[in-house]
């Protein structure tokens, strides 16, 4: 993938992790020197990305659009970044923001969690998601939250919408810094010409500053952080970059080797995104990849898996 220009670098304000950029290939990363277990700080300098960095190459040569982000949580260094700076479509990754300005709404006391929604009352979105599957036909917005968090629930996020407002999210991401991540649009079954063309953008690097601001707590407030990752800690799909780490897709908020790992997906026709937080015993990282591809066929949707999974298995070689 050819270099591409960047823009001058924001500093959100809910992401601590900060790096200055230098110019340098689209992907890339640090040279491995041997195999022997190392501590923590001098292994997180030695190792390497080199089989993510082919499996990305190869997604981009084949006309995707590919974008990656990792930062080291201990020390707030840049790990890898590939167009890290381009935006793209993110599809349920823009859930993220969404769930920050309900949770802040929670606190401040604008919405009430307990509040009572009514199925019949939500714009209809029926692509993903078990609340349209379910016999209750309210639940309160805390519950909505769990479910668009746990389980891509298209419905519930657009309850969650509807009730806290599109035009108090695009303010609150404005108020994190967010300079090119925007939510556009409700989730649709079906997108006209008078609708927005996709439910979000964002870049892969603003995507991996929320995710290590939320476990650091900067997040709007300490409570606000503590909310949206616990909500997102229940996420079910762990089929692409979290793939690699062995835990249960069901329960795995406790896990007993001590990985601590908080994700969100976003899935589309053409469409993988995947931000979240890993960490170990000798590191934590906050990590972004987003991927915009051609899918024709079966084999071009399980190329960009592939890439996701390579990431995966590396991100555990870092951490633990």
């Amino acid at each position: 993938m050819p270099p591409v220009p960047e823009p001058a670098p924001s500093d959100p304000v809910g992401g601590p992790v900060e790096s200055p950029r230098r110019d340098s290939p689209a992907l890339r990363g640090a040279g491995r020197k041997g195999p022997k277990r190392l501590p923590r700080r001098a292994a997180a300098g030695r190792r390497s990305f080199t089989a993510t960095l082919r499996a990305l190459d190869e997604l981009a040569a084949s006309g995707a659009k590919v974008a990656v982000r990792i930062d080291d949580l201990d020390g707030g260094s840049e790990v890898l970044a590939g167009d890290d700076f381009l935006t793209l479509p993110v599809a349920g990754l823009g859930v993220v923001p969404l769930l920050i300005e309900v949770a802040a709404s929670f606190e401040s006391g604008r919405l009430d969690p307990l509040e009572i929604i009514d199925r019949a009352a939500v714009p209809g979105a029926a692509h993903g998601g078990t609340w349209q599957h379910l016999k209750a036909p309210a639940l309160p917005l805390t519950d909505l939250a769990m479910l668009a968090a746990s389980t891509g629930d298209a419905l519930a996020a657009n309850a969650l919408l509807h009730r806290a407002g599109l035009q108090s999210v695009r303010a609150r991401i404005e108020q994190l810094g967010l300079r090119r991540t925007a939510l556009l649009d409700r989730f649709r079954d079906d997108r006209g010409p008078d609708d927005a063309p996709h439910v979000a953008l964002s870049t892969a690097r603003e995507m991996a500053q929320v995710f290590a601001g939320l476990v650091n707590s900067t997040i709007v407030s300490p409570g606000v952080s503590a909310q949206v990752a616990e909500w997102l800690s229940l996420n079910h799909d762990l089929s692409l970059v979290a793939s690699a780490t062995g835990l249960d897709p069901f329960s795995h908020e406790n896990d007993q080797h001590g990985l601590l790992f908080v994700n969100k997906t976003g899935r589309a026709a053409g469409v993988r995104a995947e931000a979240g937080v890993l960490g170990g015993p000798r590191a934590g990282v906050a990590y972004a990849l987003v991927a915009n591809f051609d899918d024709l066929s079966i084999a071009h949707r399980l190329r960009a898996h592939d890439a996701f999974r390579v990431l995966g298995v590396e991100l555990m070689e870092y951490v633990y």
